[in-house]
């Protein structure tokens, strides 16, 4: 709009070439948005199929010719003195619906978004912060061949022995990572074929590294703490993730004490029914045990009303899987992280304990979504 205001006094006056100088760059990035525009085609995304095997560690980067991407990290931490933390990192890479043989450098082709948490029962609330930029420029990309995902000063890098390093700087906390692989990745589903509805389309290529050992820093209120832990890494992408009348999903990864591996989600419809389910536990030896739609259940157990979006979330979650039978209760009420300024939605991330079937068994992170509106992907 901007452009459109400049008069010839405000060019060709006394500072005539200063105008003139603005002129000109506006002009050059006005005339490269036409071109990504008057270029651009509809994209033609990959589908995701099944019996394609994943392959690292190809597997571990991006993957652009898909729809939706994201690495996400959840994990529980302990300071010196034994106190409790949760934390969350995700980085998403969104397609655009510009045609990828664009040959404009200003094409918004690929977007990259990062979210970060940080869990604190002392703070009250969850603390969190997020980002997004077009990819491009050194700035902001998602690369192939390995997971090395940046914004800004925002990244997440895994090295050639498979230890990722992490540097977030948010408004109110910053966390420098080591995550260290104990464990081979986790396919999920079939072999990394994750179904996430009725129709095969409704899926996503999708696997976890569980027992992740944490080591490094937060820093908040200016002061660093050294801390350990343990964490979770999810790698999904996708092309049609939900079916259309899904309202959103309730899925928890867990770290159990004997070294296993519980991952279980559900998808929730907007008439109340639920849509999908699905749930796997490996054990520490390796053997895995999947769960079908019908041996899932999702049973909340107490709710907690958001003080901010009126929304009510079931932060404490019990779970069937087969004649298992799991308990989640929340690290602190208050994770509901705000994003609607990147991804444009609001849900419940949290930290918490898990029983099985009555005995404390692990640690983990429950996520919630499309309790405020109908989640859009």
């Amino acid at each position: 709009m901007l452009l459109f205001k400049l008069s010839p006094v405000h060019i060709y006056g006394s500072r005539g070439c200063r105008y003139r100088f603005l002129f000109a760059r506006i002009m050059f990035f006005w005339l490269n948005f036409v071109a990504a525009s008057a270029f651009s085609a509809p994209p033609q995304f990959s589908p995701v199929l099944p019996d394609v095997a994943l392959a690292f560690p190809r597997d571990f980067g991006a993957h652009p010719n898909f729809r939706t991407e994201w690495w996400y990290v959840t994990g529980w931490l302990e300071t010196p003195t034994k106190k409790p933390l949760g934390f969350q990192i995700t980085f998403f890479r969104s397609a655009t619906e510009l045609d990828p043989a664009n040959p404009s450098r200003f094409a918004p082709k690929q977007l990259i978004i990062a979210h970060a948490a940080l869990s604190d029962p002392a703070a009250g609330k969850l603390l969190h912060d997020q980002k997004s930029a077009r990819e491009g420029f050194g700035l902001a990309y998602a690369k192939e061949g390995n997971t090395d995902v940046k914004l800004d000063d925002w990244y997440m890098l895994r090295g050639e022995n498979g230890r990722y390093e992490t540097f977030i700087k948010a408004h109110d906390f910053t966390f420098r990572f080591s995550l260290i692989p104990t464990q081979i990745p986790m396919r999920q589903g079939e072999k990394g074929f994750s179904r996430k509805g009725p129709r095969p389309e409704q899926a996503s290529y999708y696997y976890s590294e569980p027992q992740l050992q944490v080591a490094g820093t937060v820093t908040h209120h200016g002061k660093p703490i050294t801390v350990s832990g343990t964490a979770w890494l999810d790698h999904e992408w996708s092309t049609e993730y939900l079916a259309p009348d899904a309202d959103g999903w309730d899925w928890v990864g867990a770290n159990l004490d004997d070294g296993s591996a519980l991952m279980a989600f559900q998808i929730r419809g907007k008439n109340g029914n639920r849509i999908w389910a699905y749930a796997g536990l490996r054990d520490a030896s390796g053997n895995i045990t999947l769960f079908k739609p019908e041996q899932v259940r999702f049973d909340p157990q107490r709710t907690w009303r958001s003080p901010r979006t009126d929304a009510t979330y079931p932060v404490s979650m019990r779970i069937r899987t087969g004649s298992t039978e799991w308990l989640l209760t929340p690290l602190q009420d208050d994770q509901e992280l705000d994003s609607r300024q990147s991804t444009g939605a609001v849900y419940w991330e949290g930290a918490v304990t898990i029983t099985r079937d009555g005995k404390p068994d692990g640690r983990g992170y429950l996520e919630m979504t499309g309790y405020v509106k109908p989640l859009r992907l």
